[in-house]
């Protein structure tokens, strides 16, 4: 007589359900127990610290702003595969299978510990080890149910429903306890109410000068909302650091290193400044680039406190879960920009997400090398003695943000009327300034584009040449001129390893 077991399908369900309900479980717990660990987010970010180079400029081709979601999706789906390949083994050798759960809830405790400090390791351990014993539990139960116990047909097709009722009821589970412990995790800590207030600047930034916005419709807004401002790091959840208890150290190649407070932070000389920032992965005509009102402290009084000894050619600002970012001491030093510590955009406290209670602000360069968010150490060192994160994984160490322009309409494969047509858009040189934009229209020559008036050499400006359209398709490129006379090639290049190069081009047609 040969031995009863179920249907691979049902036994594949039986895995994946089980899976499911131990990763549910343990994002529930998650975000009901400070200190313990996503084992979701743990093992992306796992992934992340492992990519391979070139991996970050494909992901962010693919999916932009919402790479962190398609990782946290993408762990979610391999766990549930693998679940439902354990599950088909389980109906064979049940044993091995559990014996594979208990891997998986291993390299999930592993990936707790390698991520950091941020995890208790009891929590992390418990966490992983309630995933997997429960996973266990649902898939004997699950196996069991779906195992044909008596040949009839009747009874055949009452076990049958037992055993879908049962999956279906705990899949329901599994996705209640993960999407509730998600946003427990998202909305655990800070909120905004709690943020404590940021004092007024003692150097404000200049009213916006006449001019600064040009009046055409579509354009992106000189100053970037807080809502609309671009976020790309390697964070799968937004850290919610409690200011209170937030300390940064200054320390490395220092005669004087010391700690401070957010208190001690907000304490210091505050100014204002507009800086336009961008990431190295914009593609041309990305929308990885935005400009704000930063307020915070100067990163020189910082430096001149702790002593910078000579040789120091290289600081680097760590976040609060190790990232690293560095620049050359020498680009901070020069008094033609200011670098700093800023604690507030566009007149708000720092959203969380983009860095709260304090990050680097660094004119100029590139947010990889500078812009750390969620600051808490600043090391001086050398060039050579360190690598900063993303160095190693194929992107050039030293990031000056190049010259760029983008042309916000007409957009790519948008149809228009005859007549006067804006063709408007934004560039930027931080902090170089853009002195000159041009607009090119089929093989026409170059024809230069009207700009808005500066707020600063560390901002981008708005343009706009206002085209005469004739019937037709055509191509429409922009090239920009910055302040040094250097202007954009029209050779086009990837972002990796130093940003992106060449004419912004979109194609419309004219009715």
């Amino acid at each position: 007589m040969s031995e009863r077991r179920p249907a691979w399908p049902l036994a594949a369900l039986a895995g994946l359900v089980a899976g499911g309900l131990g990763v549910g479980l343990a994002e529930l717990i998650a975000g009901l127990v400070a200190g313990a660990p996503s084992l979701v987010v743990a093992i992306g970010s796992l992934v992340i610290d492992l990519q391979p180079p070139g991996a970050k400029q494909f992901v962010v081709d693919l999916f932009g702003e919402a790479d962190k979601l398609a990782l946290n999706l993408a762990v979610l789906m391999i766990a549930l595969a693998i679940g439902a390949g354990l599950g088909v083994l389980a109906s064979r050798r049940q044993r091995l299978a559990e014996v594979g759960f208990l891997g998986v809830g291993v390299l999930a405790f592993v990936a707790t510990r390698v991520e950091g400090d941020t995890y208790d390791p009891i929590l992390s351990f418990a966490n992983a080890a309630v995933a997997v014993m429960v996973a266990v539990v649902a898939l004997r139960w699950l196996l069991r149910a779906a195992t044909p116990r008596e040949p009839r047909a009747e009874t055949l097709d009452f076990q049958r429903r037992q055993f879908i009722g049962g999956a279906v009821a705990l899949a329901g589970a599994a996705a209640a306890s993960g999407v509730i412990g998600r946003a427990l995790l998202t909305n655990r800590e800070t909120r905004v109410s709690t943020v404590p207030p940021v004092p007024r600047p003692g150097s404000t930034a200049p009213p916006l000068p006449q001019g600064a916005s040009l009046d055409v419709a579509g354009i992106s807004p000189i100053v970037t909302p807080n809502e609309a401002f671009y976020r790309i790091d390697t964070e799968l959840l937004v850290p919610r650091i409690d200011a209170s208890t937030w300390k940064l150290e200054v320390n490395g190649m220092v005669d004087n290193p010391f700690t401070m407070t957010y208190d001690d932070l907000l304490a210091m000389p505050q100014i204002e400044q507009y800086v336009t920032i961008a990431c190295v992965s914009n593609e041309v005509g990305g929308d990885l680039v935005g400009n704000a009102k930063w307020q915070g402290a100067r990163l020189r009084d910082l430096l001149d406190r702790a002593g910078v000894q000579d040789g120091a050619t290289q600081i680097v600002g760590r976040a609060n879960d190790g990232w690293t970012a560095g620049f050359p001491t020498s680009w901070a030093m020069n008094p033609e920009r200011e670098p700093m510590i800023a604690v507030a955009m566009n007149g708000e406290p720092l959203p969380a997400q983009h860095g709260y209670p304090a990050r680097l602000i660094v004119p100029g360069l590139y947010g990889y090398v500078s812009a750390t968010k969620w600051l808490t150490n600043i090391e001086l060192t050398t060039l050579e003695a360190f690598d900063a994160y993303w160095v190693p994984r194929g992107w050039a160490k030293e990031a000056p943000i190049l010259t760029q322009s983008r042309i916000d309409r007409p957009a790519d494969g948008e149809s228009v009327a005859g007549g006067t047509v804006p063709i408007a858009g934004v560039a930027w040189a931080p902090d170089r300034g853009i002195a000159k934009v041009e607009v090119g229209i089929d093989d026409g020559d170059w024809v230069e584009a009207e700009i808005s008036t500066s707020i600063s050499d560390a901002t981008w400006v708005q343009w706009v040449y206002r085209w005469n359209a004739g019937a037709g398709s055509h191509r429409i490129q922009v090239r920009a001129t910055d302040g040094n006379g250097e202007t954009q090639t029209s050779e086009r290049t990837r972002p990796d390893p130093d940003g992106a190069r060449g004419y912004h081009t979109v194609n419309v047609r004219v009715t």
